[in-house]
């Protein structure tokens, strides 16, 4: 991969996407193929088979994807099956027959089973039910990086597929019900200093334990598995650490420099105990992630600040 190398970001408007392409501009990447929605219908294989046959990359990033929280999967099953359906279906196998020597799939922590093992491991997947309220976007996800690993058995192209722990960093969403823990807790802090609240209260007892990944880390790890000759088909990335929301929660407090006290809520749900992914085989290929939450989260509240006052937050 040198810095000609044609190379199509998909997705480059969501938070994973964007980080891709930030860091391969660091790279000093010049040549970067970029078309958001209005541009290119991904759902459309009319329109994928022309952009590819057209533009002929070298390598393709699919970040592209129907994403949402819980409420979202659980009730618009056939919009997220269907369309995360057809942009894997149509992506890859355009992607084949234009040339494309390389494609990473990007996929999510939920393709695992709901009870599998913790930490986890990509040995896990298909092994048992998968939690049924993302089942249908999991489902496609599987289908995705499991026609990668068919056609690079097929045809040795190398088209292969990495699963990201819970994200977070420049980008994120911070819809005042619908964000993710982070944001959700950024807001909340955020808010709760500007009104000179006493104290914020998280949701249960505060005692599960999440992986959180900066999303810049993301993007080195993608450029990483880029470069290697021989990766794996499915892969892990994370940063192999976990912390209590209660943990969490004290990290976000001192980043906003919030006075007040922290506040349990036993009488709401916890949710799942532990979310930790098994890294050690994106280890083994000489990468890590290098940014310490309680910087990362420094980082995030200061890029929180920025947007909002732009009036550029993602609030949807």
């Amino acid at each position: 991969m040198t810095p000609s190398t044609k190379i199509y970001v998909a997705g480059h408007n969501g938070m994973a996407g964007s980080a891709v392409v930030r860091h391969l501009n660091k790279l000093g990447h010049e040549n970067i193929l970029l078309r958001d929605r209005t541009e290119l219908d991904l759902t459309s294989q009319a329109a994928v088979n022309d952009f590819f046959q057209t533009e002929r990359p070298d390598i393709v990033v699919m970040a592209a994807a129907r994403v949402g929280g819980i409420h979202a999967n659980d009730t618009y099953p056939a919009e997220f099956a269907y369309q995360n359906l057809a942009i894997a279906t149509n992506s890859i196998h355009a992607a084949y027959q234009s040339g494309v020597k390389r494609f990473l799939f990007l996929g999510s922590s939920c393709i695992y089973p709901k009870l599998a093992p913790q930490p986890l491991e990509e040995s896990s997947l298909l092994t048992s039910p998968l939690e049924t309220t993302n089942e249908a976007y999991a489902i496609a996800k599987i289908a995705g990086l499991k026609l990668c690993q068919y056609y690079r058995k097929q045809y040795g192209v190398v088209f292969h597929s990495l699963m990201p722990t819970n994200l977070y960093g420049p980008g994120d969403n911070y819809h005042p019900q619908n964000s993710h823990l982070l944001p959700a807790l950024i807001r909340r802090f955020h808010e709760a200093k500007e009104t000179g609240a006493a104290s914020v209260a998280i949701w249960g007892t505060g005692t599960p334990r999440r992986e959180l990944m900066h999303v810049d880390d993301l993007g080195r790890a993608i450029a990483h598995c880029l470069q290697l000759e021989n990766p794996p088909n499915l892969v892990n990335a994370g940063t192999g650490v976990d912390h209590t929301i209660f943990e969490i929660a004290e990290m976000v407090k001192n980043a906003v420099d919030f006075q007040g006290r922290i506040e349990t809520d036993p009488s709401k749900p916890d949710g799942t105990p532990q979310k930790l992914m098994d890294v050690s085989l994106l280890l083994e290929t000489g990468w890590r992630a290098s940014i310490d939450l309680e910087e990362g989260i420094r980082r995030t509240y200061q890029t929180f600040l920025k947007e909002r006052a732009s009036g550029s937050l993602r609030e949807r």
